[in-house]
This record gives C-alpha cells, sequence and structure tokens, in this order.
C-alpha cells in the first residue's frame, strides 16, 4: 500500500484509469491506494470495472437497437466492450455517449462483412441526439411574415436541434426500419445500392421521424443549418423559384428551425442541427 496519502482528485484519475487498465500499472496504482477493509484492493476494483463496463455496454445497446440486432447481442457485447475500454465517456451524462461508436465499427475488421452497419449506426446516433435535444420552440412563422423581402432574403436561420440531417451511402432508413420491426419479408426486399440517401431525423410528439430527403431538398437543407442566407440557400435547389420556395415552406412547417430572442434579422446560424 502507498504509505502516501492521495489527493482526492489523484485517487479519482487512478480509479478512472483503472477501469479499462484491465490489470495493468494503472491498476495496480489504484490498488496501492485502496485500503482492503475485507476485501482485497484488487477485487473491490474488480468490481466497480465489471459494473462500469455493464453500464456503458448498456447504454450503447440503449442507443444503438437495430446495431446490436443486426451483428446479434454476442458480438455487439463484444463489440461494445472494445470501445468503452478504448473510448471511456468524457462526462457522467451516457445520453452523450456514442458519437464515436459508428466509426469504431466501420474500423473492425470483423464488419467488413456487413459494408451497411456504420451507417445503421449512424443514423441511429442521429436519432438519439434528436430524441435527447433540448425543448426549444419552433421559429415563429409569424415574425418571417414581418419581413421585407430583402430582409427575409439574407435572413440566417438556427437550426432546431431535434432536426438532424445525415448523408448515408446504403438505404439505411429502410434497413433501420425493417430491423427494428423484425420485418424479414422487407429486409429482403432492401437493394443496397439503393444509395446514397440523404436524410432527416426529427423528434415528433410520437418519437423520432426518418424522412428521406431528395437531393435538392437536401442541398437546400445543408445550406440553411450551416447558416447561409435564405437566399443563396434556395438557389442550391437549381428549380424555378416557385419550387424552391415549396421546398422552404416544407422545411417550415415541419418545424427545423428554432426561434430566437434576437431581433428580426440577426438569427444566428448554429452548427447543431447536423452531425455525423
Amino acid at each position: 500500500m502507498n504509505p502516501r496519502a492521495p489527493t482526492l482528485a489523484e485517487l479519482q484519475w487512478a480509479v478512472r484509469r483503472s477501469l479499462s487498465d484491465g490489470g495493468g500499472a494503472a491498476c495496480a496504482e489504484a490498488t496501492d491506494w485502496v485500503l482492503p477493509d475485507g476485501l482485497a484492493p484488487a477485487a473491490r476494483l474488480r468490481i466497480y470495472r465489471n459494473t462500469s463496463a455493464s453500464v456503458l455496454r448498456d447504454a450503447l445497446r440503449l442507443a444503438f437497437p437495430a446495431t446490436a440486432r443486426v451483428v446479434g447481442a454476442a458480438f455487439f457485447e463484444g463489440a461494445a466492450g472494445l470501445f468503452a475500454r478504448a473510448s471511456p465517456p468524457a462526462s457522467a451524462w451516457l445520453d452523450e455517449y456514442g458519437a464515436a461508436f459508428p466509426g469504431f465499427l466501420a474500423r473492425m475488421p470483423e464488419t467488413a462483412c456487413v459494408p451497411y452497419l456504420a451507417d445503421v449506426a449512424r443514423l441511429e446516433w442521429q436519432v438519439d441526439l434528436a430524441l435527447h435535444a433540448p425543448d426549444v420552440a419552433a421559429l415563429d412563422l409569424a415574425r418571417l411574415a414581418r419581413l421585407d423581402e430583402p430582409a427575409l432574403r439574407a435572413l440566417r436561420l438556427r437550426p432546431h436541434p431535434a432536426a438532424r440531417l445525415l448523408r448515408c451511402a446504403y438505404p439505411v432508413d429502410a434497413i433501420w426500419r425493417a430491423v427494428l420491426e423484425q420485418d424479414d419479408r422487407a429486409m429482403r426486399q432492401i437493394r443496397l445500392d439503393d444509395g446514397p440517401v440523404h436524410l432527416l431525423a426529427q423528434r415528433t410528439d410520437d418519437g423520432v421521424d426518418v424522412l428521406r430527403l431528395d437531393e435538392a431538398d437536401w442541398r437546400v437543407a445543408c445550406a440553411l443549418f450551416a447558416g447561409e442566407p435564405i437566399d443563396a440557400a434556395l438557389a442550391l435547389a437549381n428549380a424555378p423559384q416557385a419550387d424552391a420556395h415549396a421546398r422552404f415552406a416544407t422545411l417550415l412547417s415541419r418545424g427545423c428551425f428554432a426561434d430566437t430572442a434576437a431581433q428580426d434579422g440577426d438569427i444566428a446560424p448554429t452548427n447543431g442541427g447536423s452531425r455525423s
């Protein structure tokens, strides 16, 4: 046992490192500072390590249910455990945990036979973000109606945090639904070359809707979500003005933009609405 009493921060960091160390040097360091008190220090840390790993696997399973079904419970548990050891959470709020999991799956040699797996996980992460996004008010359309045309054309909007954009190489929206609904017939009818797909994941009163956008809608939505002026964003539709305005109206009617306390004409952009 280390005769020097650690500071609280030293002890916390030692225990944190030991959770992913699995018995190495970091575990030995923490063991030196843990009192036996009826149970060996290594055994105490093993309890914490197993509990921590179980909690993180559960968090990933909740965030990626379709991904887990695609690969099966055993493989998912193993992959989640490897990810948890390699990428421990940065905060205690586990709703934020898992952003890097799709990329981790994409790099695993074992998943090469399921080329769409990482895209399914990416979609599920956007669904999870939309589901847990702050409950903020949608843009008040009456505010837009009060603007003259030059001010409206130059306006920059804020994406609603519960509206997320995602482009995937595979038709993962169809795969995601078929897997969650356990619809084998629908799964057999999916063509993997029916991509790429451009998706809007948006929270509703009943959960999260995932809508497929055409390329023109996608270009307009991405530009608006990135804070481009309305006029510049609508020009990306490469369509008649009436058609471009109709696309914009659809996004407005769905509540894809957040309200703000700023004055008219000063609705600043954020990058919160699109995370791939």
